[in-house]
């Protein structure tokens, strides 16, 4: 039988080490102010958002809420995003993706300051991330990290497969891995004899999507299939109730992040 990895428990475990660091924080008169902007009322983004609010309502970082229609165009997004920029009560810029087809979500991505970049998707936190410098990590390489270290598992030396090769999830996973001194393989759609390259893996990261989707009864699972796998894994992750509460967890870290010296 594996080991389940809680990531709803590691998560919890995460937020109340940030509730109490923001509230030592908040005695010596600093506080944390994250931005979310949503275009549109895509019903999974509306989720996303509202779990994200939720978080910075219990660690005790302020959020302010900006609900754009789905005709925004890029113009008046950018123009938004630069004058968040250049508030200076605004610690943290979030804008939840995917937006309309009439934006460029790379352009946005590029007009976020990097000093206010919590989801760590700008070029210049990418950079920082693949030299070792500090900087925000992307959020969910950042959460499978955690949820290895504080289950216990050593990633030092094993052999490590990512299945996939976003810039979101799988090229900042590889570069975490690294880090940890792992030995890392990223696979994708054009590798040859992957189920050979799955087998030889000490730890498997599968991130096709971005780990879930719903099944034919529309309950959410994950992109592995967890009976067939769970008898020959040593530890493995549930859907939902594993990465998907660590990602809001790291974003929570990378508010904080945004005032410690």
């Amino acid at each position: 039988m594996a080991q389940l990895i809680d990531g709803k428990a590691i998560s919890q475990q995460i937020k109340d080490e940030l509730k109490a660091e923001v509230e030592a924080l908040k005695n010596d008169g600093t506080d944390i102010c994250l931005a979310v902007i949503q275009v549109g009322d895509d019903p999974a983004s509306s989720v996303y958002v509202r779990n994200k609010k939720r978080a910075c309502a219990y660690i005790g970082v302020e959020s302010r809420a900006y609900e754009l229609p789905e005709d925004t165009t890029e113009e008046q997004l950018v123009e938004l995003v630069k004058e968040l920029n250049a508030d200076d009560t605004v610690n943290g810029i979030l804008v939840q993706l995917p937006l309309p087809a009439q934006i460029d979500e790379d352009k946005i991505i590029r007009t976020i300051s990097a000093d206010k970049d919590v989801d760590g998707f700008h070029p210049e936190s990418v950079g920082r991330l693949w030299i070792g410098e500090k900087g925000f990590l992307s959020c969910t390489p950042a959460g499978v990290i955690q949820l290895l270290k504080r289950s216990g598992i050593e990633i030092a030396g094993k052999e490590c497969v990512i299945i996939g090769r976003s810039n979101i999830v799988g090229k900042p996973m590889a570069a975490l891995l690294l880090r940890e001194n792992g030995t890392v393989t990223v696979a994708h759609s054009r590798t040859k004899n992957l189920a050979d390259v799955t087998r030889r893996a000490d730890i498997l990261i599968v991130v096709i999507d971005v780990g879930m989707h719903r099944d034919a009864e529309n309950h959410l699972c994950g992109d592995v299939d967890f009976a067939d796998v769970e008898p020959v894994a040593s530890a493995i992750t549930p859907v939902p109730g594993g990465v998907g509460p660590m990602t809001i967890a790291m974003l929570m870290n990378n508010c904080v992040e945004t005032v410690r010296s």
